[in-house]
């Protein structure tokens, strides 16, 4: 047993029996036990947090986020994103090639892409 209180009294530091009791609940439970415990955390989150508290923690992690990354992390990202949101991709990354869909508005690939870079200009 490792003692990082700083003394000689033979206690555990609360660092130190927070993470041995992390280790033994992590050895006595699977990960869907995981995801029950944070599916009933969102919630109750949800229930006592308005608009403004997921709008701030969303600032605050782009914030964070635009710090450790650069350019083509954000234009990879955006680009990725179109592509999860169903554009199609004619080589170039773009859609359709012209930024537009059927229906006049802009391909999901080619708004990822401008905001990727649109947000990499912002940090350089």
């Amino acid at each position: 047993m490792a003692r990082n209180n700083g003394s000689d009294d033979g206690k555990m530091s609360r660092e130190e029996a927070g993470r041995m009791g992390g280790e033994a609940t992590a050895k006595n439970h699977d990960k869907e036990f995981y995801q029950e415990i944070g599916r009933k955390g969102g919630e109750a989150t949800s229930e006592s947090h308005d608009k403004d508290f997921y709008q701030e923690i969303g600032r605050k992690g782009g914030e964070a986020t635009s710090e450790s990354h650069d350019r083509e992390f954000y234009q990879e990202i955006g680009q990725k994103g179109g592509e999860a949101r169903g554009g199609g991709n004619n080589g170039n990354g773009r859609g359709r090639g012209d930024g537009g869909d059927k229906d006049g508005k802009m391909s999901p690939e080619e708004a990822g892409r401008k905001g990727g870079e649109a947000r990499s200009r912002n940090n350089d």
